[in-house]
């Protein structure tokens, strides 16, 4: 599933985001295969992994998507997959497998960071309604991530007095009261402020206010 980020005028741009992929991780073969069908039938893209260590040895080369895990299985089991890609970095919504007897196994689960879980036996769409949010999520946050990028590249384009004139305006200062903090003009400052607010693209001083929030600069 191939998704585009796109982004209100007063957010700096980001890239198109790369196809997501949901990683099935179940010890049986059959139900790796169903899964994967149900999916591409779908038009979502998915890889199929029979354990959790296989998993974690694919772990820097995985792509970025969900995973789709069955909690009982051999070795490593779901919820240990789940702590060990937490403790790696891996911040990946997961979406646990569980039969019947497995439910408290799965509530466990999702009070350690599971976004959801599905009973078997599941219909389409419990699988369908679980895997799309896991995806939605994916895509908000690196939507979030890739915003704050941006935002932080575009700061950095300013000289140092454009990010002190820039912090006092997020703060909320008018233009004299900067002048007499940094010791310089009122006229000084407002040049300044028209040289950070083209470097930074923008047309209004609350357009500039975001992106100095989106990039962690309100508290400079």
């Amino acid at each position: 599933m191939s998704v585009t980020l796109t982004s209100p005028a007063t957010e700096p741009a980001v890239a198109e985001a790369p196809a997501l992929v949901v990683h099935i991780v179940d010890d049986d073969e059959a139900v790796r295969g169903s899964l994967a069908l149900l999916l591409s039938s779908f038009g979502l893209a998915s890889e199929t992994h029979e354990s959790a260590e296989a998993v974690l040895d694919r772990l820097p080369t995985l792509h970025p998507g969900c995973f789709v895990v069955d909690i009982r299985m051999p070795g490593m089991d779901g919820l240990e997959l789940q702590a060990e890609l937490l403790r790696r970095g891996c911040t990946l919504p997961v979406v646990v497998v569980t039969g019947h007897a497995d439910v408290g196994l799965a509530v466990r689960a999702m009070k350690a960071g599971a976004l959801d879980f599905i009973e078997k036996p599941y219909s389409e769409d419990d699988v369908l309604r679980a895997v799309r949010a896991a995806l939605t999520q994916t895509l908000d946050t690196r939507h979030s991530i890739a915003i704050a990028d941006a935002a932080q590249a575009l700061i950095a384009s300013l000289t140092p007095r454009e990010r002190d004139v820039l912090a006092r305006l997020v703060q909320g200062r008018p233009n004299k009261v900067v002048a007499h903090e940094l010791g310089i003009s009122p006229r000084t400052v407002e040049i300044h402020r028209a040289n950070l607010m083209e470097k930074l693209g923008c047309r209004s001083l609350a357009e500039a206010v975001r992106i100095a929030i989106s990039a962690g600069f309100s508290d400079h």
